[in-house]
């Protein structure tokens, strides 16, 4: 019988998903170190796939509470975008099926760039219902940060379709006409407002990369429109622009009179 390359051996046991696979078993006798090496990888990964599926499962403990109560099309909604001193507040709603998995799926904040935009495209082809809604500088000036993304979040729900049986929020109480839980710290102990920060903070990262396209000077592409000190020496230079919110501080204080 023709001895497996290493290569070869590591092509295969991508394939392999239990300890009992007779291929396994077999390349357990392999004393080769590199074979041996690759066997302890294979464990490796079978442990962290362990421990992703069971967080998973206790990020979906408010989902099975309320499907167990009848309740079907579950939307998660959440914000980004509360703070930066330019840009939109953006909110997403995200109706997930009930068999959906997405291992490692987290609160956006804790998730690279990279990873939140492959997350982004997997929730987006999945979900049932997503929607994603924004409030502007010049509105949020208006009516100040807080009723903005409450209105945010509000639009983002009545754009779903189908429309959601019940909500689950990050951290927000909401006049709305559906039943309503109210979650502290929902984006990371709730699969579906984990769902929907991703797709708001992902909405949200590319209209900054494009608005950074007509005001290089303010590092938009990077900072997000948050406070950092090369933005704060951008508005010092050369003014605010009309994707600042003249309400926040320090931007106020370089209004032009």
């Amino acid at each position: 019988m023709k001895v497996q390359t290493i290569a070869e051996i590591e092509r295969q046991l991508e394939n392999i998903m239990s300890e009992n696979d007779p291929f396994l078993l077999h390349i357990l006798q392999d004393e080769r170190k590199g074979v041996q090496k690759l066997v302890h990888k294979w464990h490796k990964q079978m442990e962290e796939n362990r421990r992703l599926k069971e967080k998973f499962n206790e990020m979906s403990a408010y989902e099975k509470k309320w499907r167990s109560q009848g309740f079907e099309l579950i939307a998660g909604v959440d914000e980004v975008g509360r703070g930066p001193l330019a840009g939109p507040v953006v909110a997403a709603a995200v109706i997930l099926p009930e068999d959906f998995y997405l291992a490692g799926l987290d609160d956006s904040k804790k998730l690279s760039e990279k990873k939140r935009q492959e997350f982004d495209e997997i929730i987006r082809r999945e979900a049932l219902a997503f929607s994603v809604s924004m409030i502007h500088a010049i509105e949020i000036d208006e009516i100040n940060i807080y009723e903005a993304t409450k209105k945010a979040m509000k639009a983002a729900i009545a754009l779903l379709n189908p429309k959601p049986d019940l909500l689950l929020i990050d951290a927000m109480k909401l006049d709305t006409p559906y039943p309503t839980e109210s979650i502290i710290k929902g984006d990371a102990i709730s699969v579906s407002i984990a769902a929907a920060s991703i797709v708001a903070k992902v909405a949200r990262d590319q209209l900054m990369k494009e608005i950074s396209l007509s005001y290089p000077a303010y590092g938009f592409q990077q900072n997000m429109g948050y406070g950092t000190k090369e933005h704060i020496e951008a508005i010092k230079q050369h003014g605010i622009t009309s994707c600042h919110r003249k309400s926040f501080a320090p931007v106020k204080d370089y209004i032009l009179q």
